[in-house]
């Protein structure tokens, strides 16, 4: 069967089978719409859990950008992992122990205000919608490149995919879907890792294989790849780190209470009957998250050492590098690049007109690859890869079967789709909920609640395509600013909720708003949206990374210091939360038993 047939048949069975669980599973309550009615099992809810997390960021986008940053890129996976300890430890059994349906209604009650749950409301909103644009691009990339269709038909047909199973299921459908998608996302990722390892290394378990002996050689895989990529004048790659030391730890630390203060992961721990499930489940998270997390790494070495082989055959034969007839001649370039070539993601530009692939680093400051590269008649880096292609490509990369490339497309698709739904969950419970029934409407029945949350999804799912297909300007670092976004407004205000029993309603919410400004307004500066005169750029902040280094993807660690240290500066000068609001606390943080999930105030 050729290629196109078989990710047709695979992606369409995939569909097919999303479809009819939520068919199956349809809510029919609030109660199932917004938690499938408490009554997930934790190690199903695990595995939701996972599929909700592992985005396209994750499944597509993480191990291009460790294979681009090399040392780097680790810490995505210290941050996204770290969070998720922090969700288990600090949040999630006190949260499901509280026994309401969101994080705005939590925000809510514990503080006494429904200023508080709309200014929750919109951190939520902020943060979710700015994560969806990933998401749904991410959509039109699988379907463009699989599928043979434009990105933006592949945002339509992911906009109906959703549509079916998210709007009939509420979380009830999300839950059993994702489930579902999460088999075959593990599987679209660790399949490909398995063949290559096998190939590279002779080692099945690509987390031995990436400390293995690479085959033919008597040096290990990352030595060879090292030797490889430090000759073609790019930086050693198990030494890069992202910027200074203080960036690559703020970075980690945005990631991590990033994470932890995420609205649509911490809707799953909603759903589970108990307490102990909620801790449970987290624990089981991880270990289905692990399983793709530690593959991440050996992806990312063997597709960037498979890459550098395919546009130059002296990197498996060990020959000179630089040598004029090691480059790849573009007419004789593989199928595979031709394809991604189509999407606009892979590029080559012949600067030297000799028809050859020249792919290194032409701004290395090293001077002996300069050298090399001068004497060959090298004139520049002439091949552009967009680190998201790397495991999308991978299994074409190494001339895999037909149907292990069919399934990563499933996969890549799995995992953007199962995050949307998610997404997509947290937003129209804070509209419908949070501010229907909570703020304008209290008196609103539960079938009227209902028919309100299935509008509010479709109206979101309807905003999100359309920032997928026309994202805004600073849509190049969208799942970095969702993290900061969650981790300077909403992380904050949940650990003052749960640990703090003197916190009260103004501290909250001025720390809330003050969070989510600083860092919207260093992320905006940086990217040239504000203070616009004439066509100029007026710069109000001392040029990038201007405040100690840090750039504005590891900046939502400072505004959640600055919405801890303003909380609690207003906190001091204003009157404390009222005695039952206090005892509340107390009991919310002594883990006996847990509340049934009713949603009531």
């Amino acid at each position: 069967m050729e290629l196109q047939t078989t990710i047709y048949l695979v992606v369409g069975l995939s569909f097919a089978l999303y479809i009819g669980i939520a068919i199956w599973a349809r809510a029919g309550s609030t109660s199932e719409f917004y938690a499938a009615g408490g009554s997930v099992h934790p190690v199903t809810n695990g595995m939701a859990t996972a599929a909700d997390w592992m985005s396209a960021a994750s499944f597509i986008s993480m191990a291009g950008l460790i294979s681009s940053m090399g040392y780097g890129g680790a810490l995505f996976l210290m941050g996204w992992t770290g969070g998720y300890v922090l969700l288990a430890m600090l949040l999630a059994p006190y949260l499901r122990k509280f026994g309401k349906f969101t994080v705005p209604q939590f925000i809510g009650d514990r503080f006494y205000s429904k200023s508080a749950s709309t200014v929750a409301v919109l951190c939520l909103l902020t943060a979710s919608i700015t994560y969806i644009i990933g998401q749904m691009t991410g959509v039109g990339v699988a379907f463009s490149r699989f599928l043979g269709v434009s990105s933006d038909t592949g945002i339509y047909v992911g906009m109906a995919i959703v549509f079916a199973y998210a709007v009939f299921g509420g979380m009830k459908g999300i839950t059993y879907t994702q489930v579902a998608q999460y088999i075959v996302l593990i599987l679209a990722y660790t399949i490909p890792a398995i063949f290559i390892s096998l190939q590279l290394t002779g080692n099945p378990l690509p987390q031995l294989g990436l400390g293995g002996t690479y085959s033919g050689s008597d040096v290990s895989l990352l030595q060879k790849l090292d030797q490889v990529v430090t000759d073609l004048g790019f930086g050693q790659y198990t030494t890069t780190t992202a910027g200074s030391t203080l960036n690559m730890f703020m970075y980690t630390l945005s990631l991590m209470i990033g994470t932890a203060g995420l609205p649509h992961v911490i809707m799953r721990f909603f759903t589970v009957p108990r307490v102990k499930d909620a801790r449970s489940s987290a624990g089981w998270a991880l270990v289905f998250i692990a399983l793709l997390y530690t593959t991440a790494p050996a992806v990312a070495a063997m597709a960037k050492l498979n890459l550098h082989g395919t546009v130059n055959t002296a990197v498996t034969s060990g020959g000179d590098l630089y040598a004029p007839e090691a480059s790849l001649r573009y007419e004789e370039r593989p199928d595979w690049m031709k394809r991604w070539e189509q999407t606009g993601l892979l590029k080559f530009e012949d600067k030297n007109g000799d028809g050859r692939i020249q792919y290194y680093n032409d701004k290395t400051a090293n001077a002996d690859a300069k050298a090399k590269a001068s004497a060959a008649g090298w004139n520049g880096n002439e091949l552009t890869v967009n680190p998201d292609i790397i495991v999308l490509a991978n299994p074409e990369i190494a001339l895999l079967p037909n149907w292990v490339i069919a399934l990563v497309a499933a996969g890549g698709l799995a995992a953007a789709l199962s995050t949307a739904a998610g997404l997509l969950m947290a937003i129209s419970a804070a509209v419908s909920h949070d501010l229907v029934k909570g703020v304008f409407a209290p008196g609103i029945s539960e079938k009227g609640e209902l028919l309100t949350g299935k509008i509010a999804m479709a109206v979101a799912i309807v905003i999100s395509g359309w920032l997928g297909l026309n994202p805004p300007g600073f849509a190049a670092g969208t799942v970095a600013l969702a993290f900061g976004i969650a981790a300077s407004s909403l992380f904050p205000a949940i650990m003052m909720g749960i640990f703090s029993t003197k916190m009260n309603k103004e501290g909250a919410i001025v720390g809330m708003l003050a969070g989510l400004f600083v860092t919207l307004f260093y992320v905006f500066a940086h990217k040239g949206l504000f203070f616009v005169k004439g066509t100029e750029y007026v710069d109000l902040i001392g040029g990038p990374n201007s405040f100690f280094g840090i750039t504005p993807e590891a900046f939502g660690a400072v505004g959640a210091l600055v919405n801890f240290v303003v909380a609690f500066a207003v906190d001091k000068v204003t009157k404390e939360p009222p005695v039952h609001i206090q005892a509340m606390v107390e009991a919310v943080r002594i883990p006996r038993g847990a509340k049934a999930i009713d949603g009531a105030h």
